[in-house]
């Protein structure tokens, strides 16, 4: 103990002699305080450099409108690579569209390399699974053809022809903001796509970018309506007088909310808004669940008449299915009047598809999805001799080239998206869309957000986003032997059973034959092998029980 003193002792004189002699340690104390002072100092100029480049930059809208922090998410989203099976969702597990899906349009929309390596994370083994028949001698290069040109409303005065096969679905101006409209506009001039303008009325940014453009009119006749809620023929004309403006879409009714109104609150409806749409500001503008003037299918064939007539251009409707009885006495009535007065063209919705805002027992659980919808109306069409006349647009969800590849297979002439284009905006599905705080700037009116929206970044990811969907949809058909992908067709392409063998698509959809004598599906899953229309093919149907 008297050693341990003396040692402890001695250590204390030594320090308070080497205090007293301003020692090295206090110089060193005082160097790191100095260098620490420094480094803070370096630090906060850095944030304020990263903070000037994040709000300057154009590229990127999560760093525009959230500097410095917003770098956060690429760390984030890097180490979700290693994470995931810990903390986030695998890569083909989350809804509405999973992490595969969303990264492939990233990629493509940014223009940088969109292929895989070691192997594919899609399980090619559940029933509903769809795979594409290639052939031993898939179509060289050189003998690829250009995309045949499609021509709607032959009876119109004014038919559009178009080689497109992947365009913008209906996005209003009032549900996105200025900034995405324009973006697309000008995307869509780029890509040689056409672009639908949603219910919302034809704004000045819809025909700046100089589309093509579709004309939707809603239940609500925004953009088209007289004072009375009506639809105008003197507002139609005034539309169809632009050529931008090709074709009219009469909106019956939409995938994430079949037979519900849209509802656009008085916050919304600025002076701008209240000019395109033609409604009053300062109440809400709540649009009725269905077309009043429409309650037939005579109705419905009359309206479709009508606006052609009065626009010279051709028109057509939009519908989510869901009962399908009508359709036979729809075609059998078309028969009845001659085809020259039939709708030039049907868009069919999926259950699934997308929306602003909606009740969820509509977004959940009313409609068919695409998968079932498509084929049923596209041999509907055909057992009546209608399916050249009729043109069919696939809409609902189809954001990948092999979505947009089964749908040619199935019968549609055209595949439009909205969310697809979302994404190539920059959309993150971040859920706010209904709630006026998107951070991307995509689907709000605030103006400091809408910042982070570049504008002529966003025109280009959206071209590029589109050729590459086209492009690798011809690639699909030149594995299957297809020099070009209109001439895509159900042989080559299979669906998977639950005993785990595919049958193609034309054998899985012969049940359509013979409608009436099928049992509905409820619409929430893709199509199960569970009908009369599969007997003798060795697979076994199952039962309900099952």
């Amino acid at each position: 103990m008297q050693v341990l003193g003396n040692i402890l002792g001695d250590l204390a004189s030594g320090f308070l002699s080497l205090a007293d002699n301003d020692n090295f340690i206090w110089k060193t104390v005082d160097l790191l305080s100095a260098l620490f002072v420094v480094a803070v100092g370096l630090a906060f100029l850095a944030v304020i450099v990263v903070y000037v480049i994040d709000r300057t930059q154009t590229t990127h809208a999560i760093r525009r409108n959230y500097p410095v922090i917003g770098r956060l998410r690429y760390v984030f989203e890097a180490l979700g690579e290693y994470f995931r099976q810990y903390f986030f969702a695998m890569d083909r597990e989350e809804l509405p569209f999973n992490r595969a899906q969303r990264s492939w349009v990233y990629r493509a929309a940014k223009g940088v390399d969109t292929t895989v390596a070691f192997g594919s994370s899609r399980d090619i083994r559940p029933a509903g699974t769809i795979n594409f028949v290639n052939t031993p001698f898939p179509t060289l290069d050189q003998n690829a053809a250009d995309t045949a040109f499609a021509e709607v409303g032959p009876f119109c005065r004014h038919p559009y022809r178009t080689a497109s096969i992947f365009n913008i679905s209906g996005m209003s101006f009032g549900a996105i903001s200025k900034p995405a409209i324009r973006a697309l506009s000008r995307g869509a001039k780029k890509a040689g796509i056409w672009m639908n303008t949603g219910e919302g009325g034809l704004s000045p940014y819809h025909l700046e970018g100089g589309a093509d453009i579709v004309f939707q009119i809603g239940t609500a006749k925004y953009g088209c309506r007289n004072e009375a809620g009506a639809i105008s023929d003197t507002r139609l004309v005034e539309i169809a007088a632009h050529d931008q403006v090709k074709m009219f879409e009469i909106k019956l009714s939409q995938g994430a909310k079949p037979g519900k109104g849209g509802m656009l609150p008085k916050e919304k409806i600025s002076r701008e808004v209240s000019a395109i749409r033609g409604i009053p500001q300062g109440e809400d503008s709540i649009s009725p669940n269905r077309h009043p003037e429409i309650s037939t299918i005579g109705d419905l064939l009359d309206m479709v008449e009508h606006v052609r007539e009065v626009t010279g251009k051709p028109t057509g409707f939009k519908m989510v299915i869901g009962a399908y009885g009508w359709l036979d006495e729809f075609c059998e009535e078309i028969q009845r009047r001659g085809v020259e007065r039939a709708p030039d063209f049907i868009t069919v919705d999926s259950a699934d598809g997308g929306t602003g805002a909606a009740p969820m027992p509509l977004i959940d659980y009313v409609g068919l999805p695409i998968w079932e919808s498509l084929p049923m109306l596209c041999d509907i069409l055909a057992r009546y001799g209608l399916k050249k006349r009729i043109r069919v647009i696939a809409s609902g969800k189809l954001i990948n080239p092999a979505e947009v590849a089964w749908a040619l297979c199935v019968g549609a002439d055209f595949v439009t998206s909205a969310r697809g284009f979302m994404f190539a905006l920059g959309c993150i599905q971040s859920l706010q869309c209904n709630k006026n705080t998107c951070p991307t700037g995509i689907a709000t009116h605030k103006k400091k957000l809408q910042r982070g929206l570049d504008v002529t970044d966003k025109s280009e990811r959206v071209r590029r986003y589109a050729e590459r969907v086209s492009h690798e949809v011809c690639m699909i058909a030149h594995s299957c032997g297809c020099d070009e992908p209109r001439k895509l067709t159900r042989e080559q392409a299979r669906i998977m059973g639950p005993s785990g063998v595919s049958v193609s698509l034309a054998e899985y959809y012969e049940r359509w034959s013979a409608p009436h004598s099928i049992h509905a599906l409820n619409g929430i899953d893709r199509p199960k092998f569970e009908h009369a229309g599969l007997q003798g093919s060795g697979i076994s149907t199952g039962t309900a029980a099952d």
